[in-house]
């Protein structure tokens, strides 16, 4: 199963303020959209309940939470991510993506095999943070710069890092 993170960063690796995006970038969402369709996400509690509580089409949802009590219509609870990765290989799926957030992440940058970045060219205020993309662990294999315009506050690059 290779693990995938996905996720728009900060320059100052923020990704996010009271459970919020920092950034409305309507070309990210494509791109995440057209990254994960098809495939099983994972995602932590808060994340979940930011997207509105509800699970994203097209794809297996996949929630990680320390609440035994905690269900969701549409989408497979789990307790960690481990757990998730097993239910993914069940389903015979080659590929999951991890949505984050900030703990996830810090738990899956360890074992993830590859790293979708949205990196946005800005120092934003945040409360939740990224990990540091160690350059001596990972590589940048694909990198395209885009300018920010009526749409797009920032300008950004989408990168994908693979493990060395």
């Amino acid at each position: 199963m290779i693990l995938s993170i996905v996720v728009a960063v900060s320059e100052n690796n923020m990704i996010g303020k009271n459970n919020q995006l920092l950034w409305h970038l309507p070309n990210d969402l494509k791109f995440f959209k057209n990254t994960t369709w098809a495939a099983p996400v994972v995602m932590g509690r808060k994340t979940f309940q930011s997207l509105g509580n509800k699970p994203l089409n097209g794809r297996v949802n996949i929630i990680i939470t320390r609440q035994n009590n905690f269900t969701v219509n549409g989408a497979t609870v789990v307790h960690s991510l481990e757990e998730a990765a097993k239910y993914a290989a069940s389903l015979a799926y080659k590929e999951l993506f991890i949505l984050g957030g900030g703990e996830i992440y810090k738990d899956a940058i360890a074992k993830a095999d590859k790293i979708y970045i949205t990196r946005v060219h800005a120092d934003l205020e945040g409360d939740t943070q990224f990990p540091v993309i160690d350059k001596s662990l990972w590589q940048l294999v694909f990198d395209e710069h885009h300018v920010k315009d009526d749409k797009h506050t920032y300008n950004y690059d989408f990168q994908l890092w693979t493990r060395k």
